[in-house]
């Protein structure tokens, strides 16, 4: 008895499990599509891709640089070296960081280490800057040391810069630099590289939004604007910005007049010539060291306008230097707007300053960091230089 309920069962299971066989299809059929995430589906097959895999290619970047070259990466850049002298700081404005700058430019360099970036962020000064020789000119061997997922160098100066680092295997964006396009453009690249192009176009909405302000006011300005030139070097060489310069982009958005447009480019002139065009206003760039008293203590001007009325300033340094294209380009608009017409203008620049460094570092200065940023020690005394002093 006890055998044959033995095989009574055995009977039964195997009836069981023919009926069970016949309910499946004879060919394996695709999966229904799931919302479930992909690692959750990796989890139920050996033959399923990696997750990391997965990530990696639902996170990759492709994006056209100014060389009009598509670059693809398969991640936000997160170890990045920069090469063009002002990218350094505009990439730690974008990202609000400097932690993914592995190699920088020595003269970003120096314009970190004992100025007000490099207070802003500390870290950065210890960044390597042994990335280039002369002329731009990348040192591959020094670069490859520091493993970076993404080189940025400019794209306008020849092959000769960008080939030996793609070449050698690395990731390249070209960039062109000189106007405001120019500088929105490199914002949302940066932006775009990096996964984070909310935080650029809250840069460029900023920007757009100062620009479309002065522009606004500049209309009530009358027909005489000031005569205002821009030195940018002011030593051995007298060099102006004239026309087709972003120097002469800003004179004219404010409502002044560039006398020195008649040339083209950053040009070298004589102390004559700038004395023919007698400028109301002139100003001083930061790619030298000259002031003020260099150009109020020069017998051939005592008769110009900007020395008999005091209108000589040196631009301010802050992030960056504020003459060329920057992060912080709209506060040297509002601080010219100011000086060339104080009665039209009535901006806070000291408030605009600290409103502006929390959306660009995330990072309020005090008063004596933005005394040194407008630099008053040279600039005191200069006329409406006033409306920058802390009260």
């Amino acid at each position: 008895m006890n055998r044959l309920h033995h095989l009574l069962a055995a009977l039964l299971a195997a009836a069981l499990l023919l009926a069970a066989c016949g309910d499946q299809p004879t060919t394996q059929e695709a999966p229904e599509p799931t919302d479930a995430p992909a690692a959750t589906e990796a989890e139920l097959t050996e033959d399923a891709a990696p997750a990391a895999e997965v990530e990696t290619d639902a996170a990759a970047i492709t994006v056209t640089d100014q060389r009009g070259t598509t670059l693809t990466l398969d991640q936000p850049a997160d170890q990045i070296v920069t090469i063009p002298i002002p990218a350094a700081a505009l990439m730690m404005a974008v990202d609000g960081s400097s932690e993914r700058l592995v190699g920088i430019h020595p003269s970003s360099a120096q314009a970190i280490q004992g100025e007000i970036l490099g207070e802003i962020f500390p870290e950065a000064g210890s960044i390597p800057s042994d990335v280039v020789g002369e002329g731009f000119a990348p040192n591959v061997e020094s670069i490859l040391a520091l493993n970076p997922d993404l080189v940025i160098q400019w794209g306008n100066r020849g092959a000769d810069l960008t080939a030996p680092l793609e070449n050698a295997g690395l990731n390249v964006a070209g960039l062109n630099y000189g106007t405001q396009e120019d500088l929105e453009t490199w914002i949302t690249l940066f932006g775009d590289m990096i996964g984070e192009p909310e935080r650029a176009t809250q840069i460029i909405d900023w920007q757009r939004s100062s620009l479309a302000e002065i522009q606004t006011q500049a209309e009530t300005i009358g027909d005489e604007p000031p005569r205002i030139i821009y030195f940018n070097r002011l030593g051995e060489e007298l060099r102006v910005a004239g026309s087709d310069t972003y120097n002469d982009f800003y004179i004219q958005l404010v409502g002044g007049v560039n006398p020195a447009a008649e040339v083209n480019g950053f040009t070298a002139v004589n102390a004559e010539q700038v004395l023919t065009w007698n400028p109301d206003i002139v100003l001083i760039g930061n790619f030298d060291e000259a002031t003020p008293d260099d150009v109020y203590q020069n017998p051939l001007w005592q008769e110009m306008s900007a020395v008999v009325n005091q209108r000589v300033y040196k631009a301010p340094l802050g992030g960056y230097r504020w003459d060329p294209p920057n992060q912080e380009s709209p506060l040297l608009w509002r601080w010219l707007a100011v000086l060339a017409f104080p009665e039209v203008y009535a901006f806070d620049l000291r408030n605009d300053i600290r409103e502006n460094y929390q959306l660009l570092y995330d990072y309020e200065p005090t008063e004596e960091q933005i005394d040194r940023i407008l630099q008053l020690d040279v600039n005191i005394g200069a006329a409406a230089y006033e409306r920058f002093v802390n009260e």
